[in-house]
């Protein structure tokens, strides 16, 4: 098995980004004015270990190094010898960042800003330099236990017996790297190698270690900065630490200068490489998920189960005969049943809880906050709740522009706030659930919410409806609906946080594509309510089944509110020519499918199909020639195997071979009702 250091190295890449969300996670939970968790702080100091350890392996000596001052003044911390106050997180948060711009330096063979590297390099050597002159923080935790070794008796040099095991090599660690890092200590080592388990030339595998060392440490060191060193590899080999009474035996040759070596990596390129290498790097990362084990187990269960089933296929169409008939139906039933389960199986492997999204939020309403002179407390519920990774990824730009929307224009300053009998600490909540065949995520703030009337006002400044429009006759669905226009803001200043009027309308476009839709509520002194709808994944979908002339189309069932025979009399014809079917004191839109896709014409409504589907809180009524049955689809992209056809989503392949359109309801809406409002534009000029 040859061992291949790119994939280890990619393997370390994704650890280290783990490991940074850790780092910032466990910042952002300390208190720095009350008890520090000791708990809390090891955790901090094993990820910054974990990187600078990893990024020594790989000769990442940019990120070890760094990482290295940060490491020691965590470990600084954690013996109670530092304060961590609110500008050394900040600066640890700062570091983290810098951490991960090194990160993609490597990972893309790109530059990162040293200008910022060097400066914060600065700031946090000028900490370590300045002691412990604050008064370290009281910290919280149970009295540790005394180490084994550290109780062992003796008062002589340490000895330390450390075998790695063959395999260590595969997890990209190097034992090399163990021993530079005692020498680092700063105190006299001796190391000899013990060669009793070397293979002859013959047996030897080259990517297997088969050595191991015995190490001998001045006694008067704390022997816990040795176990610490070793904690990086506990795992993957045999330890012992013991301690002398005497001197220790004479060493052979100390092997520090063979420390020196050490695999090669990647150097980041010079400034002077162009933008768009680097952007065709990022492009070309391949993406990866980490599966649970019991999704893998159930998988190959399952596809067990489809083996057992095929074969039993394959006997019984051996001198098939009528008598088998029944047996063949119950197979084929069997195999309906493992190819279901089968395909759910798959699809879960491929679902990741939205805490992969929200975990984000914490250190952007920190930023905001600071920044914006607010107080902000973030509430976070349904966090396990799962969505398809390709929804995930692109449902996070959209949350994060909702988020910075409410904590700036939403949430109030806190004098503004005690003015009006409210706690200071404005309030934003991210929820997230199942609701159907969907996912519900709502973006909720406590504080001034949407003022119609201004909204009104803007909209016509900025010609978004007709002048003689008032505020009485739009329902408070579409008046906030407007805020969703390009170019719109009601913000007085515009700001590096917002305020230019982009970015709503990309939003709803953003989440538009992912076949979802978003809604607003509001109440004046209260908050708003940004509510998300999502489909869970973006590979299968139930469809119904509809008939246009001689085509048949998919239409998604999630949209289909019901289906009715059309009566002439509940008919009205509009301003401008548009049809209307009066249903329970609501007056619907008719779409004639057939006229929009040039399939001939309709004719006379009377008896005819009526599809009701909603979007976006709007609803049409599908004039449709016949309903089919429903099933699942699988949906195939039209835009990447054709062109973007208007009003379709993708394609799918029916059971009988025929290429099937499905239909985009939104995209169809969009377009059918933005025509019937030019028509009575133009009517009322």
């Amino acid at each position: 098995m040859a061992l291949d250091m790119d994939q280890l190295r990619r393997i370390f890449y994704e650890e280290c980004r783990e490991n940074l969300e850790i780092l910032e996670r466990e910042l952002l939970s300390l208190d720095p004015d009350g008890d520090i968790d000791l708990d809390v702080i090891n955790t901090i100091f094993r990820a910054a270990h974990s990187i600078k350890g990893g990024g020594a392996t790989f000769n990442l000596n940019e990120i070890s190094q760094f990482t290295h001052v940060m490491e020691t003044l965590l470990d600084e911390a954690r013996e109670g010898k530092r304060r961590l106050d609110s500008s050394t997180i900040d600066l640890f948060l700062k570091g983290g960042d810098c951490i991960n711009s090194m990160l993609i330096a490597y990972e893309t063979n790109s530059d990162f800003d040293h200008v910022l590297r060097d400066a914060l390099t600065d700031e946090l050597n000028k900490l370590l330099d300045s002691g412990s002159a604050d008064k370290a923080s009281p910290v919280v935790a149970d009295e540790p236990e005394p180490s084994a070794a550290s109780e062992l008796e003796g008062d002589g040099d340490w000895i330390v017996l450390f075998t790695p095991h063959k395999d260590m090599f595969f997890s990209g660690n190097d034992p090399v790297r163990i021993l530079r890092e005692l020498f680092d200590l700063g105190v006299h080592c001796n190391v000899e190698c013990l060669t009793d388990t070397l293979p002859t030339l013959s047996e030897m595998e080259p990517e297997m270690c088969y050595l191991s060392w015995r190490i001998t440490v001045e006694g008067h060191i704390d022997i816990t900065l040795v176990e610490e060193i070793f904690e990086w590899v506990e795992d993957e080999c045999d330890l012992a630490i013991s301690r002398t009474q005497k001197e220790p035996d004479e060493a052979l040759d100390v092997i520090a200068s063979s420390a020196e070596a050490g695999p090669v990596a990647p150097k980041p390129a010079t400034a002077a490489k162009p933008a768009a290498k680097q952007a065709a790097t990022k492009s070309d990362a391949v993406s990866s998920i980490r599966v649970e084990i019991d999704k893998v187990d159930n998988l190959i269960n399952l596809v067990g189960e489809l083996v057992i089933t095929q074969s039993m296929l394959t006997e019984l169409s051996q001198n098939f005969s009528e008598s088998k008939i029944e047996r063949l139906q119950a197979g084929l039933d069997q195999l309906l049943q493992n190819t279901k389960e089968l395909q759910e199986s798959v699809l879960n492997i491929r679902m990741l809880p939205i805490s992969f999204a929200f975990n984000r939020f914490p250190r952007l309403i920190r930023d905001l906050s600071a920044q914006l002179g607010k107080t902000v407390e973030l509430v976070i519920e349904g966090e396990q709740t799962e969505l398809d990774k390709t929804v995930l990824e692109r449902i996070t730009d959209p949350l994060v522009h909702l988020v910075r929307n409410a904590v700036d224009h939403g949430l109030e300053l806190p004098d503004v706030r005690a003015d009006k009998g409210k706690s200071e600490t404005g309030r934003v909540s991210l929820y997230a659930y199942h609701q159907g065949g969907s996912i519900v995520i709502e973006v909720r703030d406590d504080g001034a919410g949407l003022n119609k009337e201004r909204v009104w006002k803007k909209a016509i400044e900025k010609g978004l409806i007709h002048q003689d429009t008032s505020l009485d006759d739009l329902t408070n669905h579409q008046v906030y609906n407007l805020i969703f226009a390009p170019g719109f803001s009601t913000a007085d200043v515009v700001s590096d946080v917002s305020g230019r009027g982009v970015g709503m309308d990309v939003v709803k476009r953003n989440i538009e594509d992912l076949g979802g839709h978003i809604e607003v509520d509001s109440e004046i002194d209260v908050g708003s309510v940004f509510r998300i709808s999502l489909p869970l994944t973006l590979a299968i979908l139930d469809g119904q089944l509809v008939k246009l002339a001689d085509q048949v189309f998919v239409v998604p069932l999630i949209s289909i509110i019901e289906s009715i025979q059309i009566e002439s009399e509940r008919v009205k014809v509009a301003t401008g020519g548009v049809e209307l079917y009066r249903l329970r004191d609501e007056n619907i839109p008719i779409l004639r499918l057939k006229e929009e896709f040039g399939l001939g014409e309709s004719g006379a409504l009377d008896k005819q199909l009526l599809c009701l589907v909603e979007a976006s809180g709007n609803r049409v009524g599908l004039l449709l020639d016949e309903m089919l049955g429903q099933q699942q689809v699988v949906i195939k992209s039209l835009e990447s195997n054709y062109t973007r056809v208007n009003g379709v989503s993708g394609a799918t392949i029916l059971g009988d071979g025929s290429v099937s359109l499905i239909l985009d309801i939104q995209g169809l809406m969009t377009g059918f009702l933005s025509r019937v409002a030019d028509t009575n534009s133009h009517i009322a000029a």
